[in-house]
């Protein structure tokens, strides 16, 4: 579905991603992990089109979208939940949920959409009058994550879902996160929290100062001298 195939990005004059690749197939689950400053956020960035690529490509479902806009990209199917949330905090959780199916295949089918996304999440259902600010930090992550579901994206990518989030809200989000994969969605996670994300993932990447150096299945990772050493502190 996504190939990322030896890409160059970064800032300004600042180089962060060198020569990265990297698969997700088709109702996978897989995901980046890596220290602060690694450059999984700016892998995002550069997927989703709001950062330029400075050599290589990235195609997906067999379209080179390496030159493409954001908005471009998520019309292609690709939607980023980014890291913090950033909801809209003195809209209701309905409208920031509606917000999230500007796409135009999305549109036409946003009320289809809607009743969807609360069969998963049925606790919003219970505050879709609410403003956002007042929820609690895992009820936005939910919303969040259900705003870009409003999307109907064939590709959810996720950046740092369970920042700043208590441990118990933590399990939660993956949860949430299971059940957008067991509901068909394709989904690539970028985590500082390795251990729940390769829990929750089929396969993963191992990024270290801009450059892959790893890669395997999920629970084969988990089992890393390396990866249980620098990220696990076993």
């Amino acid at each position: 579905m996504l190939e990322v195939e030896a890409i160059d990005a970064g800032y300004g004059s600042t180089v962060i991603l060198d020569g990265v690749s990297l698969r997700v197939d088709q109702g996978e689950v897989v995901t980046i992990v890596g220290a602060n400053g690694a450059g999984k956020t700016t892998t995002l960035r550069a997927i989703s089109g709001l950062i330029p690529v400075r050599t290589g490509r990235i195609v997906f479902e067999g379209e080179d979208i390496t030159t493409l806009s954001a908005h471009q990209t998520v019309e292609r199917g690709i939607t980023l939940i980014p890291e913090g949330r950033q909801l809209f905090p003195d809209m209701t959780v309905r409208e920031n949920l509606l917000m999230g199916a500007f796409r135009r295949a999305a549109r036409a089918r946003q009320h289809e959409t809607l009743d969807e996304v609360l069969e998963l999440f049925p606790r919003l259902g219970e505050r879709l009058s609410q403003h956002a600010s007042s929820l609690s930090g895992g009820e936005q992550q939910m919303v969040a994550i259900a705003r870009g579901m409003m999307a109907r994206p064939r590709l959810l990518m996720f950046d740092e879902p369970s920042l700043g989030l208590a441990p118990i809200i933590v399990a939660q989000v993956f949860d949430a996160i299971a059940k957008v994969a067991a509901a068909g969605t394709t989904v690539l996670i970028v985590e500082q929290n390795v251990f729940h994300t390769l829990q929750a993932a089929d396969r993963g990447y191992v990024l270290e100062n801009g450059r892959m150096v790893l890669n395997d299945a999920a629970d084969a990772l988990l089992r890393n001298d390396h990866v249980r050493q620098a990220y696990l502190g076993i």
